[in-house]
């Protein structure tokens, strides 16, 4: 009789570097499995990966004992990896920060299939190509050119922009300029009243 899964855990942690302490311990020690036993397993595993980073999913039996399955890095660290950058753009597709070639996304999608849902690898490149442009990375004859000319676009708002705030800085600067010298005309006139009353 299979036994039954009472819970599934899904991490990520660097291969060959599991360990007991947090953020392992903290998420897998209520569940009430060996740590240690969990983490030598794992590093075991996932040895041949060193450097990367991968997602695992554990299921965990009534009685403690457990299974996991190692899936494929990330698309957005396998992209930051062979692009060798640290991070994607903060502006999206408006700022391209790397370019990565044709057969750069074809290996990741390659290499990311088994996790996608996709049905060959034409479809597996267009998941990937998304994740890339997403993340400001172009790929070199598919969507560089493109790119670049929304980056250039996405400049020329900004400049737009600044300069647009920049004026209504310079107004509300007038504004509060004239404001004050009524404030003075008003009480200057109040003064030449009081005198008068007096």
């Amino acid at each position: 009789m299979a036994k039954e899964v009472v819970k599934k855990i899904k991490l990520q942690i660097e291969a060959g570097k599991a360990t007991p302490a947090p953020p392992v311990g903290t998420v897998l020690g209520p569940a009430g499995i060996n740590l240690q036993e969990f983490c030598t397993k794992f590093n075991e595993a996932s040895r041949d990966k060193m450097g990367d980073v991968i997602p695992v999913e554990i299921s965990i039996y009534e009685d403690r004992t457990f299974d996991f399955v190692l899936k494929t890095a990330p698309a957005a660290f396998m992209i930051k990896k062979t692009a060798k950058i640290k991070s994607g753009s903060k502006k999206g597709a408006n700022e391209v920060v790397a370019t990565i070639t044709k057969d750069e996304l074809k290996s990741i999608a390659e290499a990311k299939m088994p996790d996608l849902n996709a049905y060959d690898v034409e479809s597996a490149m267009k998941i990937i190509e998304g994740t890339a442009r997403n993340m400001g990375v172009a790929v070199k004859g598919v969507n560089d050119a493109e790119l670049a000319a929304q980056a250039e676009e996405a400049h020329k708002a900004e400049i737009e922009e600044a300069k647009r705030e920049a004026q209504l800085e310079a107004l509300e600067e007038e504004m509060k300029a004239n404001e004050s010298a009524e404030v003075e005309v008003i009480t200057e006139k109040e003064n030449t009243e009081e005198k008068e009353e007096n």
